[in-house]
């Protein structure tokens, strides 16, 4: 008769752990999902609040109190200077990604607005702007955001940047109080 050894696992043994990892996966995934979803929202809230701070930096020192057209015309160095009032990826194109969430600037060019110091020309600025935060994967993060000239953040499960105007309050969604 012949005795078997103890040493080593069985494919039961085996088996049963990757059960256990399994199980403990599927509960831990959906959580770990929304914490993404969370710090990508957070990074958007914070991107919309450089864009609007670098909208009153420009306006007040660039722009004559008018704001830039785009983010691309935000982030344009003045004359002399090496960096804009946008830096960073944020100020790359017209229409940025950045974090999970894609960024737009739009701001109605005034005809009586004069040039400005990074030579924008003149009437391409606006009296007033505003700027969208939409999430690119809707399945985990359905928190959509806008700002505008009154620079409040406006939250939505839609995205707002078609009803918000360039200044005054969003037609639906809720400002976020920080």
């Amino acid at each position: 008769m012949r005795v078997r050894s103890a040493a080593g696992f069985a494919l039961v043994d085996l088996l049963f752990v990757c059960g256990i990892i399994g199980i403990l996966s599927s509960i831990a995934l959906p959580r770990l999902m929304t914490a993404r979803g969370a710090a990508t929202s957070a990074s958007a809230i914070g991107s919309l609040r450089v864009i609007g701070s670098g909208q009153v930096a420009f306006a007040i020192t660039c722009g004559a109190g008018f704001y830039a057209p785009t983010l691309s015309k935000l982030a344009k160095p003045p004359a002399g200077a090496s960096e804009g009032f946008l830096k960073g990826d944020l100020g790359a194109g017209d229409v940025t990604v950045k974090s999970g969430y894609q960024f737009e600037l739009i701001a109605t060019p005034y005809g009586g607005a004069p040039d400005t110091c990074n030579a924008l020309g003149t009437g391409q600025t606006g009296l007033a702007f505003k700027v969208r935060g939409d999430p690119l994967d809707v399945t985990n993060n359905a928190r959509y955001f806008a700002t505008n000239a009154n620079n409040v953040i406006w939250e939505d499960v839609a995205s707002l940047f078609g009803g918000i105007p360039e200044a005054g309050d969003a037609p639906s969604g809720h400002p976020i109080k920080y």
